[in-house]
């Protein structure tokens, strides 16, 4: 079992490397919530991701031979980039598959550091599959993401942060894909304070370990279905899952739309980007049962691709209401158009798109159609220019936005 001197070792090592990543304090959070919610950003540490804690220590500890075979391993993106960079320190090779569906920055910024990447599979599962083969054929030393008790040590360290900085934590939450960020956290928070409260999240279309907890064992999901493409894994790892049984106090489960309300919120009021996997602690923490505690929420990572990103964007504005399209039927004559622009400004509505067309009815004369992008600041500004459209004579309809 994993003792308070792994972590101590580790600490020592990995903080050769790292990044300070202090905690924030987070006045929008903590007012959604009503509790004291801080933020532990890995989305800026070094490689951008927590991950590179975990790499940099178990390829420490490996022998010279070992090195001297080349390093291989599979993942979505931030483990590739923490071997990668790892690997450049002590002068190895280092090969890394990843999903086809990995983002163009997460495959450009491993390549980056010297490291060959070799793209298969949908999800990390296949690409993992596939590393194992290629170390077997080459002799390579694999380094596994997540399913390794020194690796997960390594993940630990972000604990000993947090209770160094803010001792009177009441509650760590933090996202799960295979475990091993969990697994590294929950062991040395129990270990330093047995009722500091664990808190794993995962998106509710990959939550392997919440299955495998529920069945008593480790389960693999038939298939995973998330936007968290680094957490998208199909089966949590078999030799930490044991840690995870005895130190997670509870997993919660996150769906895609409220990942994406939380990339709003944090780039809106912390003036971050956190990708999705890292906004899962944040967007849990409104499920927190509890008032008046101390919660630190574990950003993982912020590799996000701009197209990732731009649709993130789009798809919260439309959810929140701040973008939306209506149409309204016009007669087909001078000045209709001019009448519909007046009566959005007066509301403070802000044309984005127009689309006239003047085929939606056999009749042209007779009647238009006119569909309206608009950006307002929210549920009751919208509803308030609907009204002032409604009561103009237009007979709005809203209807799909397509930006």
């Amino acid at each position: 079992m994993l003792t308070k001197e792994d972590f101590d070792e580790a600490f020592k090592k990995v903080h050769e490397v790292t990044l300070e990543t202090k905690l924030v304090y987070s006045d929008y959070f903590s007012a959604q919530t009503g509790n004291k919610v801080y933020l532990k950003p890995e989305n800026l540490q070094r490689t951008g991701a927590y991950k590179v804690r975990g790499a940099y220590y178990k390829i420490s500890t490996l022998s010279d031979e070992e090195r001297a075979k080349g390093l291989i391993t599979a993942s979505a993106g931030n483990h590739a980039q923490g071997v990668a960079y790892a690997a450049k320190h002590f002068g190895c090779k280092a090969v890394i598959v990843m999903p086809t569906t990995t983002p163009l920055i997460k495959v450009n910024r491993t390549k980056s550091y010297g490291a060959e990447v070799v793209l298969h599979g949908d999800v990390y599962d296949d690409a993992c599959d596939y590393a194992l083969k290629l170390a077997k054929e080459n002799g390579y030393t694999f380094i596994h993401p997540f399913d390794d008790p020194v690796v997960a040590t390594g993940q630990g360290t972000i604990a000993m942060e947090i209770i160094q900085e803010l001792p009177l934590v009441d509650y760590i939450l933090v996202p799960i894909g295979g475990g091993g960020l969990a697994t590294g956290v929950s062991t040395l928070a129990k270990l330093i304070n047995p009722k500091i409260k664990v808190i794993g999240v995962e998106p509710a279309g990959a939550a392997c370990m919440k299955e495998s907890l529920k069945n008593g064992e480790v389960t693999t999901l038939q298939h995973v279905n998330t936007i968290a493409d680094g957490t998208a894994v199909k089966t949590p790892g078999s030799h930490i899952f044991p840690y995870i049984k005895k130190n997670i106090d509870d997993i919660l489960t996150v769906r895609d739309d409220e990942l994406i309300v939380a990339f709003l919120d944090m780039v809106e009021n912390h003036k971050m980007v956190v990708e999705n996997s890292g906004l899962l602690s944040v967007a849990a923490a409104r499920q927190l049962k509890c008032k008046n505690k101390n919660v630190v929420c574990i950003l993982s990572g912020g590799n996000m691709d701009i197209i990732t990103m731009s649709s993130v964007v789009q798809q919260g504005l439309i959810m929140r209401d701040r973008i939306f399209t209506v149409s309204v039927l016009l007669p087909d004559k001078p000045g209709e158009l001019a009448a519909v622009a007046e009566t959005v400004a007066k509301e403070q509505g802000n044309v984005i798109k127009l689309e006239h067309n003047q085929f939606v009815a056999v009749n042209r004369s007779a009647q238009v159609e006119l569909r309206i992008t608009l950006e307002a600041f929210g549920t009751d500004h919208k509803a308030q220019i609907m009204d002032a459209l409604e009561k103009g004579g237009y007979k709005p309809k809203i209807v799909r936005t397509v930006l």
